[in-house]
């Protein structure tokens, strides 16, 4: 394992077996604003609503249980996804930002029996197993604190051991989701390069659209 702060390196799939019960956590609950209103999770992707390829991609990378939390229009993604087997949240504050969403999402895995949880974002297609699986193999217990970076550059998914999350999820408030609380701990955070089997891109505007297939 690489020591906190410095790169987990680009080898494989994963620099071995985590230590511990590694849960998923997918935050989903995004309108699309400047998508026209479309939510993210029902996006077309490959035929299928998008929310079901990302949560497939937590699973297939080894992380159990998996975990997604709905926002906008639930009711109508419920509807058309199939999540069976997936535990599932709806966020009625989903508006106030990524924070409301990781809280709810923490709170409901707290009785999992997990020693840390990987969280991903139902945006980033570019993102497959093989850099989920490297980060879930950070994990070096309840204390863990890792993430996905990309040249260097810290993104997602991030993994927050069990003994993080009540603390994790006081400091998480409007769209920055966990970003104070990584970054008055980044001297405990160990980077794990992706960058070679995956893309950081975001899908926020219409022309970020084309990169669905």
């Amino acid at each position: 394992m690489a020591h906190p702060g410095e790169s987990a390196g680009v080898g494989g799939t994963g620099a071995g077996r985590p230590e511990g019960k590694v849960a998923g956590l997918l935050l989903a609950a995004g309108g699309g604003r400047r998508l026209g209103g479309r939510p993210k999770a029902l996006l077309d992707h490959r035929g299928r609503p998008l929310v079901e390829h990302a949560a497939r991609v937590l699973r297939d990378a080894g992380c159990g249980p998996v975990h997604i939390v709905l926002g906008a229009a639930a009711e109508t993604v419920r509807a058309r996804a199939e999540l069976a087997g997936y535990g599932v949240s709806v966020n009625p504050d989903w508006a106030e930002g990524m924070g409301s969403s990781l809280r709810v999402g923490l709170a409901a895995l707290a009785g999992s029996g997990a020693d840390a949880v990987v969280v991903s974002l139902v945006d980033q297609p570019g993102i497959g197993a093989a850099a989920v699986s490297r980060v879930v193999a950070a994990c070096t217990g309840r204390d863990a604190l890792a993430a996905a970076a990309y040249g260097g550059e810290r993104g997602h998914p991030v993994l927050f051991g069990a003994a993080r999350w009540a603390a994790i999820a006081a400091s998480a408030t409007g769209d920055r989701g966990a970003r104070d609380y990584l970054r008055q701990h980044a001297g405990a955070l160990t980077l794990v390069e992706c960058g070679d089997v995956a893309e950081a891109y975001d899908i926020d505007t219409p022309e970020d659209l084309r990169r669905l297939q």
